[in-house]
Formats: C-alpha cells, sequence, structure tokens
C-alpha cells in the first residue's frame, strides 16, 4: 500500500490532519512520527509517497532534517507544513529539495490541494509566493535581509532571535563554541547590525518567527 507519513510533535495536528487527508486519500496508509529520530527511522524503512513536515520539531534542525530525508531517498517528496511566515521560509526549503510549503492555517481544501498536486508529481507553491516570487523576478531586489544569509547561519540566527545562547547552540547543533560565535559574527556583518537588540528588532521588522 502507499503511505504518507507526517511528522509534527503535536498528536492532534497530527490526527487532524489523517481526518482532513483520509477521505480524498483513501488509498494510502497514514503513518505519523512525533520526533525528527522517529522520522528517519520510518525513512530508513519504508517507502514514502509524500512526507508532511512541521518545520518546527523540538530538538531538530529542520534544514537538516530535510537534507538527510532526501539523502535516504533522492524521491522522497516533501511538504512544509507549519505556521511560520511564508515570505521567509518557504524559498529556503523550496531551494533545498522540498516540493511545497503550506501554512497550518490555510482553509482545509487548500491543504488537500497542496498534497494532490505534489502527488502528482508537480510542486505546490501558494498564489501569495507565487505573486512574491514574480515581483523579485522583476524587482531583481531581496527586500528581506535574513535571505542573506547561509541555511546553516539562518538557524542560528532563529536561536539567538528566541534567547539561546552560544553554548545552547553548540548543544543543539552539535558545533564547537568557536564556529558558532565565528557564524554569529558573520550573520552579524551580513545583516548589518552590531548586537542581538539589532537582530531581535530585525526579525520583528521581517516577521520572523520570535516564538
Amino acid at each position: 500500500m502507499k503511505r504518507i507519513l507526517i511528522v509534527d510533535d503535536h498528536s492532534i495536528i497530527r490526527a487532524g490532519l489523517k481526518i482532513l487527508l483520509a477521505s480524498d486519500f483513501s488509498a494510502y496508509q497514514f503513518d505519523e512520527a512525533a520526533t525528527e529520530d522517529e522520522c528517519l527511522q520510518l525513512l530508513k524503512i519504508n517507502d514514502y509517497s509524500l512526507i508532511i513536515l512541521d518545520i518546527n520539531i523540538p530538538g531538530s534542525d529542520t534544514f537538516k532534517l530535510v537534507e538527510t530525508a532526501l539523502e535516504i531517498n533522492a524521491e522522497n517528496k516533501i511538504l512544509m507544513f507549519s505556521m511560520n511566515a511564508e515570505n521567509i521560509y518557504a524559498k529556503r526549503f523550496l531551494h533545498i529539495g522540498v516540493k511545497g510549503y503550506i501554512r497550518k492555517d490555510e482553509p482545509t481544501d487548500e491543504i488537500v490541494k497542496a498534497v494532490r498536486e505534489i502527488l502528482g508529481n508537480k510542486k505546490y507553491i501558494s498564489k501569495t509566493l507565487s505573486e512574491t516570487l514574480s515581483n523579485e523576478r522583476f524587482d531583481r531586489v531581496m527586500n528581506n535581509p535574513f535571505e542573506k544569509l547561509s541555511p546553516k547561519q539562518f538557524v542560528i540566527a532563529q536561536s539567538l532571535i528566541k534567547g539561546s545562547t552560544v553554548s545552547d547552540i553548540c548543544n543543539e547543533m552539535q558545533l564547537h563554541s568557536s564556529t558558532v560565535s565565528t557564524q554569529k559574527n558573520r550573520i552579524f556583518e551580513k545583516l548589518n547590525i552590531k548586537n542581538l537588540v539589532d537582530l531581535y528588532s530585525l526579525a520583528k521588522v521581517h516577521t520572523l518567527a520570535l516564538t
């Protein structure tokens, strides 16, 4: 039987998605994972037609998780499912190989549409994001300074914004303190800021997730 994997640390979200999708995708078996480890274990033993992946999995670097999932099987189709701002996160995930990005507060029929399009070997891009991408192609301007950051720097910036210390980030990302400190300095340089207060203020202006 064909399978869909739902990865989210909230059981109510996983249950709700299964109920929402069950009637339209009755030919599929739905598996669940609440953690990165559970997700990777399932990916190693099963082939999935679609992976629906929340961005905020506690203890996980979701960018790295996506890359690992694609290393396990380059044919894995991933739909990011999140409350985080689409204009900031979607392009980054699309760039590293996911097939779509949809917010959790989208209408149910739009969520079903996103799943159907990806299962049909298409990419899902919302109307809002499509318009944003079109405008950027014409303007050739990056309005969001966070776009200047590499994926690793973006993750570190997120952690700093949420109040994590360099030590916390070292433990979370399994990096040496000198590496995190160097990346922190480069983040400040790229964003043209001087301290954490500036970083927090810039994040508020560009609606980066602060919690």
